[in-house]
């Protein structure tokens, strides 16, 4: 077999289950374990998989910075987020997550009935300024500058007061098998803890999200309630979020 067919074979797999066991894959193709982590070798540094401990992972590609995200996929975002704020209900006190998408999500928030809106993100605090019935709760702490939310022992504690009704997760990535993930420890666990303490977690996932894996998990799938997903996402992508048992919203 041909190093370019073993390679395409390789990026076929690793679309279709998410990873990469080196070991098993060389058994099934009858080759030498060590052909095969040679092929992960020069697709690592080529960009093309992550290499992990026995084999390896989809690649998720880096994100730009906040400022820069906020033009990234704008009209999705703005969708989702639409979709997302039905969800909230008269009296509710809703955690609301950082970046770019969950900015849309702020901006839609219902603004005929009174709730509470909680938030660890101060440009989440800021899209709230004249909004005329949320009571907004900020936490603080030191600032993860990357996503501009609130981390560590401080936003910890005080986030360990909160029982939100709601809470909207926001996640660089999800995979059917790897779940939610992102790219830093200290936000992850955060996040994690919101979502540990909260009545629902929804994500709101643009569709290039969909099927990738950052080097951090947050939880599983099924610990979420469910899904807003992009209208671009194919059909394939659906049913893999789907099957996990979450409720899944397309806007």
């Amino acid at each position: 077999m041909l190093t370019s067919e073993r390679k395409a074979l390789i990026a076929d797999r690793l679309r279709r289950d998410g990873r990469l066991v080196a070991k098993a894959f060389a058994e099934e193709l009858d080759l030498s374990e060590d052909t095969i982590r040679r092929d992960l070798r020069e697709m690592a540094a080529e960009g093309l998989l992550a290499r992990v401990h026995g084999g390896a992972l989809p690649v998720q590609p880096a994100l730009p910075d906040f400022a820069a995200r906020k033009e990234v996929a704008s009209g999705e975002k703005q969708r989702l987020g639409k979709l997302a704020a039905t969800l909230v209900q008269p009296g509710q006190t809703v955690f609301l997550d950082g970046g770019t998408t969950n900015a849309e999500i702020a901006r839609a928030l219902p603004r005929d009935f009174a709730f509470t809106l909680v938030t660890h993100s101060p440009t989440i605090a800021a899209e709230l300024e004249h909004h005329p019935t949320a009571d907004v709760i900020l936490i603080g702490g030191r600032i993860y500058k990357h996503s501009m939310v609130a981390v560590g022992a401080i936003a910890s504690a005080a986030i360990a007061t909160m029982r939100p009704d709601l809470f909207f997760l926001g996640v660089t990535a999800v995979h059917a098998h790897h779940g939610f993930t992102t790219g830093d420890v200290e936000e992850a666990a955060i996040k994690r803890q919101i979502a540990a303490q909260s009545g629902r977690t929804y994500v709101a996932l643009t569709a290039e999200k969909l099927e990738r894996v950052s080097p951090v998990t947050i939880m599983p799938l099924e610990a979420a309630a469910g899904v807003i997903v992009s209208g671009r996402a194919v059909a394939e992508q659906l049913e893999a979020i789907g099957s996990a048992g979450l409720e899944v919203l397309v806007g």
